[in-house]
């Protein structure tokens, strides 16, 4: 499993056509979790990837450990993250083990990637303090551009993996009816869910627009009001007691 988790580190080396999405949404994402979380001290995220959301999260919270199975990854975030003192663990998520408890538990694009995300929702529930959170953001199949792109026929199936989520090692996409879905058989409770930047176009066209920061940033914000629409989803979730 080692070598496999290793063999997709080359999509989080920068030099991809479709880095220009994963800023956007990877320094988004930890921002907005962290204006719903205020008041919380621990976090534990499942996951480097490209080191965005974690170099966000280690500057908000007293306590942050983060799990990933990589050593490439681990060693590329070390590289691109120099600065970033935060406390990584080298594990599957589907061993850890530990007897602390987190205010703040965040799997963000992680669902995507694994053989059973209901397995690793329920196991996590055990990290939880009595109020914590979990909070999910996943990629959205029926995002507007992809929504487009079927219209026009360029896309026969929405819930078709790309060459991009192959590299990136990428087993499903997600809709807001089947996140809920896998929620609830997890045993958690959906507190919020929003979108995470509504994208119109194709990621080549709209780095042909040249679109300015105050742009991108709006479509951030409205994405919020429409999780269904929106190139991820983003869900705070509770434990049902």
């Amino acid at each position: 499993m080692k070598n496999k988790l290793d063999s997709h580190v080359g999509a989080y080396q920068g030099k991809n056509l479709y880095d220009f999405d994963n800023k956007i949404l990877l320094n988004w994402y930890p921002k907005r979790i962290i204006e719903l979380a205020q008041g919380a001290k621990s976090i534990l995220e499942l996951g480097l990837g490209h080191g965005f959301s974690t170099n966000v999260f280690s500057k908000a919270f007293e306590r942050h450990l983060v799990l990933d199975g990589s050593s490439a990854v681990i060693e590329n975030f070390k590289k691109n993250f120099s600065a970033c003192s935060v406390e990584v663990k080298e594990t599957f998520f589907e061993t850890f083990e530990t007897n602390e408890k987190f205010d703040v538990i965040v799997l963000g694009f992680i669902l995507e990637h694994v053989d059973d995300p209901c397995a690793i929702l329920n196991k996590y529930r055990n990290f939880l303090t009595t109020n914590g959170k979990l909070y999910l953001a996943v990629p959205n199949a029926e995002v507007l551009n992809r929504r487009l792109g079927n219209l026009a026929g360029l896309l026969p199936d929405m819930q078709s993996l790309s060459d991009n989520d192959i590299l990136l090692g990428h087993k499903r996409y997600y809709t807001v009816a089947s996140l809920k879905e896998d929620i609830k058989k997890s045993g958690y409770k959906v507190e919020k869910m929003e979108g995470i930047y509504l994208k119109p176009l194709a990621t080549s066209q709209m780095i042909s627009l040249n679109l300015s920061e105050s742009i991108i940033n709006a479509m951030c914000e409205i994405g919020i009001s429409y999780p269904e629409l929106s190139c991820g989803i983003l869900a705070e979730l509770t434990e049902i007691k």
